[in-house]
């Protein structure tokens, strides 16, 4: 009789991960555009929505698709050395950085302010702190570009809670479905 109550609990837990999986996926597929689908995943993981990226792979750089302000701010060549992004698409693997201050990266575009005057917050000058940066990759794994999620503090208590393999685990998920977004896969959608 034990042997049947751990399987059911194994079956109830492998249920919840696919309702989870079925929700995530019926959330993010409703929203049509990068700011929607950003903003849709920024509720997800409880993150303010620029703590939140999106960039589309074209002609081997990776282009901001959001947020707004880093879309001309330059774009991230995959062959760089010193940016996430670019180890995130040449790898095609999921990375996870609880202490992210500590990782050599590029930080140019962590410069680039993300609220116009009358919307700054004193959280605008803080850095990244945490983060997870995840491929977006077609069925046969060719790279269409990266999300990545951040907890901005001034210090990695205050930016909240560590990211844990259950919000890789969502964010991998939202990752195949940006996969199938028209604003991934069609670089003439804006």
């Amino acid at each position: 009789m034990a042997g049947n109550s751990s399987s059911g609990q194994g079956a109830t837990a492998a249920g919840a991960a696919l309702a989870s999986d079925r929700s995530v996926e019926f959330v993010l597929n409703q929203a049509g555009t990068p700011d929607k689908f950003c903003a849709a995943l920024a509720k997800m993981f409880g993150v303010r929505p620029k703590e939140v990226a999106l960039m589309r792979l074209e002609h081997g750089l990776l282009k901001f698709l959001f947020p707004e302000q880093l879309k001309t701010a330059g774009s991230i060549p995959v062959s760089s050395s010193s940016s996430v992004a670019a180890h995130t698409a040449s790898s095609k693997k999921t990375e996870l950085f609880n202490t992210f201050t500590k990782v050599r990266h590029a930080r140019v575009f962590e410069t680039v302010k993300l609220t116009n005057p009358e919307e700054e917050d004193k959280l605008e000058h803080t850095a990244i702190q945490k983060l997870m940066s995840a491929p977006v990759l077609t069925p046969e794994r060719k790279v269409l570009g990266v999300i990545q999620i951040s907890r901005k503090g001034f210090d990695v208590g205050s930016a909240g809670p560590d990211f844990n393999v259950n919000d890789v685990q969502q964010l991998e998920q939202a990752a195949k479905v940006a996969a199938t977004m028209p604003f991934m896969l069609d670089a003439s959608v804006k």
